[in-house]
């Protein structure tokens, strides 16, 4: 993981998510397997922690990790609420990235 945010991002615990944002952790840092907080919870299909990041303000196109962006995270896992989440909050479904 690229840091701690990230690690409970992935694991799906919510109530540390928010232990860490309280603290004031950077919710856009990049690094790590999944290039930042948000596309960790999104491969990992975590849909509340997921929107908990975007309403905390996560960055919806940063890129980073193996997909490029959390929407094409999101479509490469077929997570199918979490690509309708991500559209609803503006994701551009024609950005480009990844490796």
């Amino acid at each position: 993981y690229g840091n701690a945010l990230q690690a409970a991002a992935v694991n799906g615990n919510e109530s540390i998510v928010k232990i860490f944002l309280d603290s004031g952790a950077d919710i856009n840092a990049q690094g790590g397997e999944y290039g930042n907080a948000l596309q960790a919870a999104v491969v990992n299909d975590n849909e509340a922690i997921v929107k908990l990041l975007l309403d905390s303000g996560a960055h919806i196109h940063a890129q980073g990790g193996e997909y490029g962006n959390a929407l094409q995270a999101a479509a490469e896992n077929g997570h199918r609420a979490i690509i309708q989440l991500l559209l609803d909050s503006d994701a551009n479904i024609n950005a480009q990235g990844g490796q």
